[in-house]
């Protein structure tokens, strides 16, 4: 249950902050009907947990077969992470009222897949994040782990599109800053945790 909760609480921490798929998801919970909305919401969702699998057993196996990598990534992706923590708290996010919505359904699938997948920075940071946990977990608890980070992203999603379709037009970017503050203190918890499994890796 440990291993659950914190990759929900990874998981959540590091899909919430304000980036591409959260803005596309916000403005069409702000434009379209619940319907089309969820439809983005779980399309999203979808490509979201194929990212996070792919970088956390793929860059995860590499590292467990290669010992000087498993050390550099949890290295680089301690300072990465805290990192990002810190420009999350540091940010000012925005919502683009001029992003297009008004799409098909096959036209929002290839949407949601470039937002996420041809995404350089959610590549990267995926792979030395969930890749780097992948390396620190003992064997048993890599499943229940990434399953928690899974049901975070899911969670997010359809709660976020629930939550801003219900209420239109008081959402604020101050409630966006909230956000991020509040992941980006998570974000750097679990840098620090990185770090400490490199500090335990090398003694």
């Amino acid at each position: 249950m440990n291993s659950f909760i914190q990759g929900f609480l990874l998981g959540f921490a590091y899909v919430a902050p304000i980036g591409m798929q959260n803005i596309y998801v916000i403005n069409s919970a702000l434009v379209n009907k619940k319907a089309k909305a969820f439809a983005v919401a779980f399309i999203t969702v979808f490509f979201d947990i194929a990212l996070a699998l792919t970088c956390f057993f793929g860059m995860g196996i590499v590292m467990e077969k290669i010992k000087i990598l498993k050390l550099f990534i949890l290295f680089i992706g301690s300072i990465v992470v805290i990192y990002i923590g810190i420009q999350l708290i540091k940010s000012d996010p925005q919502i683009d009222k001029e992003v297009d919505t008004s799409k098909s359904i096959p036209q929002i699938i290839l949407a949601c897949f470039l937002i996420t997948w041809a995404n350089p920075q959610a590549l990267i940071d995926g792979s030395l994040l969930l890749g780097g946990f992948k390396a620190s977990l003992p064997k048993d608890d890599a499943s229940i782990f990434i399953s928690g980070v899974c049901i975070a992203s899911a969670t997010w999603f359809i709660s976020l599109t629930g939550i801003v379709s219900f209420f239109k037009g008081i959402i604020r970017k101050n409630h966006m800053k909230i956000i991020n503050i509040f992941c980006g203190i998570i974000i750097i918890y679990y840098g620090l945790k990185l770090g400490y499994s490199f500090i335990v890796e090398i003694l």
